[in-house]
């Protein structure tokens, strides 16, 4: 996996952080899909295959990979 930005990284700490409350891990998981690039989708990508989150965490990862793939399939 090529290199990924600081503000990526970050994100997805804070996304995979059961320590936090789910709100600011979702906000987080959102601000990922919105940078919408392939270093993005991969990130969401790995989240939503992350065991240790809950169901409702997996899946939004999951719906903002889909939403990164279909802004840079058109």
């Amino acid at each position: 996996m090529p290199e990924q930005p600081e503000e990526l990284k970050k994100l997805a700490t804070i996304a995979a952080d059961m320590q936090l409350p789910p709100d600011l891990r979702n906000k987080a998981i959102q601000q990922i899909g919105n940078i919408s690039s392939r270093e993005a989708l991969l990130v969401l990508l790995d989240l939503a295959a992350n065991e240790r989150l809950p169901f409702r965490d997996r899946d939004s990862a999951l719906k903002q990979a889909r939403e990164v793939i279909k802004k840079t399939s058109q």
